[in-house]
């Protein structure tokens, strides 16, 4: 079984958009070595999709087009921080 490169999912976890950055770099950080190895490989293959698509999945303006995404989405969002 190939060893998952955690410093790598974190620099995909960069995505260069604030509103997406503030969501998954947080998440990836304290989370990410945490979660089953089925759900760090989905949330590797979710970090693959388009940047729009990942933005109105977590603001649950659309569903995503692999449902298997909606459990990523729950956990990212389940570690939200919320605001002041």
């Amino acid at each position: 079984m190939e060893k998952i490169n955690s410093s790598k999912v974190f620099w995909h976890s960069r995505r260069g958009m604030l509103e997406l950055d503030l969501l998954l770099v947080p998440f990836v950080k304290s989370q990410f070595e945490f979660l089953s190895r089925p759900d760090q490989l989905l949330y590797i293959e979710f970090l693959q999709q388009e940047d729009q698509d990942l933005f109105a999945w977590l603001i649950r303006r659309e569903e995503p087009s692999d449902s298997r995404f909606q459990l990523i989405i729950d956990k990212i969002l389940a570690h939200r921080k919320p605001t002041a």
